[in-house]
């Protein structure tokens, strides 16, 4: 069994000897490459931190989609659409409950109509497809108000 392990071992080592070495390439990372070439501002997705010696508000410690949340309660803005959709009735090929989006696609839960009749039943919804819960039998289609040249290779 060692004998086994050391064969293959012995012929890395031989292979090695013969190739010459290769020189030292200097290295940056992509990120930053691509971060120096843009021409666009990055975005204060972070906060400044909280000076020293005090507690950190949200306002100053969030990042990333919690601050663009925080930033727009500040101003009055609801940034996220928390609302229900249309539950008090049960949407049809030929009428459709209509999902307002921003994006090309969209995850949505149905739990019936009435409202709470099943379990939650979540979907993905696209702007190519129309979706119909398996359980109670609603419709529901992507109401896609965003960009027209929005690709789906950016996901």
């Amino acid at each position: 069994m060692f004998a086994a392990a050391l064969r293959p071992a012995s012929l890395v080592a031989r292979r090695a000897a013969f190739k010459p070495a290769r020189a030292a390439v200097a290295a940056r990372a992509f990120s930053i490459s691509a971060a120096r070439r843009s021409e666009h501002p990055t975005p204060q997705i972070f906060g400044e931190g909280a000076k020293p010696g005090e507690v950190p508000t949200d306002e100053n410690q969030s990042t990333g989609l919690e601050r663009l949340q925080v930033l727009g309660a500040i101003e009055g803005v609801e940034v996220f659409d928390f609302a229900p959709l249309d539950s008090s009735r049960i949407g049809t090929l030929a009428d459709p409950i209509k999902v307002y989006s921003l994006e090309p696609e969209r995850i949505i839960g149905c739990t019936g109509s009435p409202a709470e009749s099943h379990e939650l039943l979540w979907m993905n919804l696209t702007r190519d497809k129309v979706r119909r819960c398996p359980e109670c039998g609603s419709v529901y289609v992507l109401d896609y108000q965003g960009a027209d040249d929005h690709h789906a290779e950016h996901h």
